[in-house]
């Protein structure tokens, strides 16, 4: 028996088109956001070469830099890696 792919491949010009749609509603996102005065933390952890600097680069693309921060903090220290999890962002967060 042959297992069959379920997952569906987009094509570059469907990638690019889902891709835009897609980044528009991350920037009506932030409008609502920034005109309700809401905050919104989106934390990506994991290991070198995971892809998560080309995630956040598509991301923050088209969103204002005003409003948006990008923090990219080092391997945890010894003292991080004993403490609470959330510790560690605690200090980059806006009062």
């Amino acid at each position: 028996m042959s297992k069959q792919n379920t997952e569906t491949k987009l094509g570059k010009s469907a990638y690019k088109k889902e891709l835009r749609r897609l980044q528009i509603e991350l920037v009506k996102l932030q409008r609502h956001i920034i005109s309700y005065n809401h905050r919104i933390l989106i934390i990506f952890e994991g290991r070198d070469a995971s892809g998560k600097d080309g995630v956040i680069k598509r991301i923050t693309q088209h969103l204002s830099p005003r409003e948006t921060r990008v923090v990219a903090l080092g391997k945890p220290t010894e003292r991080e890696n004993r403490s609470w999890y959330f510790q560690r962002y605690v200090s980059h967060l806006p009062v």
